[in-house]
Order: structure tokens, then sequence, then C-alpha cells
């Protein structure tokens, strides 16, 4: 690769507190640079000026092309409504009136809806699915010295359709390529970490995130990861998992999060995962903790996963009444929830249930059912959402067109109008739980400390990471590391960092 090319600009946008690293570009950076691409980083988030250091950065050292890397729609949690699309829209448009450089979107945010993202931004490409194969070979097709650059449009057109994943703009219509999700993941270079700073993160926001596998098979009715991320598993060889988590450990990192969709499916190869770890060590150098499905989860199971230093869990239950399981399309009962929680207990794992509350088929016996069940199998804490959020591509998404949309709908709340691209904040919430859903599944909680309400009221019992400044202080100023809920955990007992 030619040395005096101009550098390809990777941002951050993700402005929220704790700060969570930009795992996406931390992968993408690595492929890039493995490949012989200038790599450099705006992390926004990391930003302490109060003026926007975009400007300057453009006028001083303008790149050969801008990636920005999408999180989230918006932060899913139904009493802030609060939607990140506007943020991003804002972004392109600053980039806009410094220079003229390509823009190209990726990241989760982006691939739920690729195209209607791309429409309401002004970008001029985007990324469905995994940008560490596609943005290279886009970069090839735009740089200067490309044989396809300064030809007609037909030829750049041509080479545009060979990109997997690929949105891009042709006149006042989009185009696209379906994704290609690469089954080789070990081929992504995905160990390499350091394009990112990792310490700050660490420091800022308690832990660093890793994943052992892409993709979801599994079919629940409101999840948007198959969407983005592809339906089908692709699994990382545990060697390539291990050598990611040493590399961290030697720049003083000790504290991780699985970004897997559930770190325990396929059960072998999480199984072999950490006894790579094990084998190593590692186990007893390390603080994890892993989003895990209550399916097939035994004691045994429980049990390696602390030799592997895993220390917390949370367990995707949604909900205990088999009816709404079935409607959810999840593939456990209530015996799988208490059996895992039962397993994290005898093991030393401190656990925590997620509930997903006021779905279809919910109402007031069932939510009183699941509070009271609850309370029966004790996990160390259990987390409450009201509220379902609707994401484009998902059955819930058709299932809520089929009965006519958003707009008069008396199940569906939010930005119901002018919001058919489902972009901005809307929710699933049962009519069926009556006028004040919230009121009344705060009277079934009651005082205890068990449960995380939905609440803004009291800091020290706020379940939304969303700028959250009591997981912030507890942090970055007295030492805490780990899973943000197992923070409020240890505060809430009086356990030290």
């Amino acid at each position: 690769m030619e040395n005096d090319r101009r550098d390809i600009l990777l941002i951050n946008p993700n402005l929220l507190r704790p700060p969570v690293a930009p795992l996406a570009l931390e992968y993408l950076g690595a492929s890039l640079r493995a490949e012989g691409w200038p790599v450099s980083l705006l992390d926004l988030c990391r930003s302490t000026e109060s003026r926007n250091p975009l400007p300057e950065r453009l006028e001083k050292n303008p790149p050969a092309l801008i990636g920005i890397t999408f999180r989230n729609l918006d932060d899913a949690y139904y009493l802030s409504g609060r939607g990140f699309l506007s943020g991003l829209a804002e972004l392109v448009g600053d980039i806009r009136a410094a220079c003229d450089v390509p823009v190209v979107l990726g990241g989760t945010g982006f691939s739920v809806a690729p195209e209607a993202v791309l429409r309401s931004t002004g970008a001029e490409y985007g990324i469905w699915g995994e940008g560490e194969g596609a943005l290279p070979r886009l970069l090839q097709v735009l740089s200067p010295k490309s044989s396809v650059r300064s030809q007609e449009k037909a030829l750049l057109a041509s080479e545009l359709e060979k990109i997997p994943g690929l949105f891009w703009r042709e006149g006042d219509r989009i185009r696209h390529n379906p994704p290609a999700f690469c089954p080789d993941l070990d081929r992504l270079g995905l160990e390499a970490r350091g394009c990112v700073d990792n310490g700050y993160y660490f420091h800022q926001g308690g832990m660093a995130g890793f994943e052992a596998k892409r993709g979801c098979d599994r079919r629940c009715i409101y999840c948007a990861d198959p969407v983005a991320k592809g339906s089908r598993i692709r699994l990382r060889t545990p060697g390539s998992v291990a050598d990611e988590i040493e590399r961290l450990l030697r720049m003083g990192i000790t504290h991780f999060h699985t970004c897997d969709s559930e770190f325990n499916h396929p059960r072998d190869h999480a199984m072999l995962v950490c006894e790579e770890l094990i084998r190593r060590g590692a186990g007893e150098k390390i603080s994890w903790y892993a989003y895990c499905t209550p399916a097939r989860f035994d004691r045994e199971t429980a049990r390696i996963m602390r030799r592997a230093g895993c220390t917390g869990i949370n367990f995707g239950t949604d909900h205990i009444d088999e009816k709404i399981l079935v409607i959810l399309r999840r593939d456990f009962t209530r015996a799988d929830i208490e059996r895992a929680v039962a397993s994290c207990r005898q093991e030393g794992i401190v656990s925590m249930c997620d509930l997903l509350l006021g779905g279809p088929g919910e109402n007031r016996k069932t939510l009183q059912a699941v509070i009271e069940e609850m309370k029966v199998i004790s996990p160390d804490r259990v987390g409450l959402s009201l509220g379902v959020r609707i994401y484009p591509g998902t059955e819930l998404a058709a299932r809520v067109r089929d009965e006519g949309g958003l707009e008069g709908n008396p199940d569906v709340k939010g930005t119901v109008r002018e919001n058919q691209d489902l972009l901005e904040p809307v929710f699933f919430l049962s009519r069926h739980l009556g006028r004040d859903p919230l009121g009344y599944l705060r009277g079934l909680v009651g005082g205890g400390r068990r449960f995380f309400v939905p609440s803004g009221e009291e800091e020290e019992k706020d379940y939304n990471y969303d700028d959250n400044p009591f997981i912030s202080r507890a942090i970055a100023e007295e030492g805490y590391r780990g899973a943000f809920w197992d923070i409020l955990r240890r505060k809430a007992e009086g356990l030290g960092p």
C-alpha cells in the first residue's frame, strides 16, 4: 500500500456515560491496519472540550474517507424514549459543512434499518453487517489510484455491486447488496486490540467487551440481532478469544463483559472457550460477566464458567409465564430459569434475570405472577423493562403492521406518527395492563432492593444506563469495576469496589 495516502478517519459518536468502548471500531481499525490502510480515531466520547473538535480535525488533516459507527437507534427505554438518529444526522451535516469526504455508516444501529438510516442522515455509503471485509474493498474502489475512480459511473456502480452489504446513493435512489457475513472470524484478526484506548474505557467505564461469536439463530419476536448480525452463528476459535483477553490483560484490564447475544449458546463452544482460559491460568487473573440463556444451563456449566473467571451472569429470561414465553418464541421454561439461578448460586456466581414486560399476552395477572415467581427463584437482581421496543425487521414489527400500523393501535406507545420506518422509539405496551402500568408494577415490587424498577427518580436504583451519573461516579471516582447492574448491587449491599 502507498505510504503517502491520507488516513481513514473512524468516528465514535456515542457520548453516553458511563462510556462503552466502541468495539466495532476496535475490530474494524485493526482489520484496516492489517491490510496496510492508515487509520486514526476521533473518539467524541473522550472529548473534554466544550467546542466540537471535528471541524478543526477535518481542516488540519482531511482524511480520505470517514467511517462512523452507529451503535444503537435509541436507548430502548420506554420512560425516556430517547433516540439517537438526529445526533447522527447532525454529525454527518457537520462533516459536510467542513469537507467533501465520503462518509460510510456502520454498526448495529445502522444495520437494523440501513436504507432508512442512510436516507435520513445524508451519508453516501453504509455497510450492513460486518465492515472488516467490506470497507477495505470499498476503499480500493474509491482510492484516487483506482482504475474505476475516473471512469464512467456505470463502471463504478459495477464495482460497488460486488461489495457485500454495501448501501450507496445513485442519484435520488439508494442501492444495496445483500450482506455476506464472514464464516471464519479468525481471519479478521479480532484479537489484535489497540485501535481504541482500552485503558481509558476501563477506568471510566469499568470493563472491556469481547466477542466469542457473532450472529444469532434465535427467533425472538422482538430482537433485531439476527437482522443486524446475521441469523447464522459463527464461532471464533477458543485460542483467538483467549489471545484477545490476554492482550487486554497485559494492558492492565482485568474486568470484561461478553458481547455475544448469548454466551452459552451453543454450550459446547462456550465450554471450550472457558477451558482454554482455565488452561492458560487466566481464570485466576480476570473477572468477567456474560449474557446467557437459561436453556440448558446447569451446575456443570456454572462450575466451568466460574473456574474461567466468570463472576456474574445476566440471564435474558424475559418472562416466566410459559404462554408468554411461547409468544416471544423463547425456548426455555420456568424450571430452566430456576435451575440456572440455583446453579449460579451453588457455584458462587451472582445472577440477574432481565424481564421484558408489557409485550403481547401481558396483563395484570401475568405481571403479578412473574414478580411473585422471581421472589421465589431469588436471583441476586431482577431487571424490569416495561414496554418492548418495536424494531424494524422483527416479527413484532410485522405483527403491528398486520394489525393496521402504529397510529390508533392501543398497544403501541411512543412516536406513532410519521414513523413507519420505526427509526424513532416506539414500544409495544399491552393495553391489558390498565391506565398506570408503571404504578401497578411498582406496587407489586414494593420496597425490595432485588428489583431494578424503571425510574429516573432515585439515582442509586436507576436501571437506565443512558447517562447514569451514579454508576459513572462509582467507576471513575470510587474504583468499581464490572457489569453496571452488579455495581448497583454491590453499592446497595455496602460492598466495596
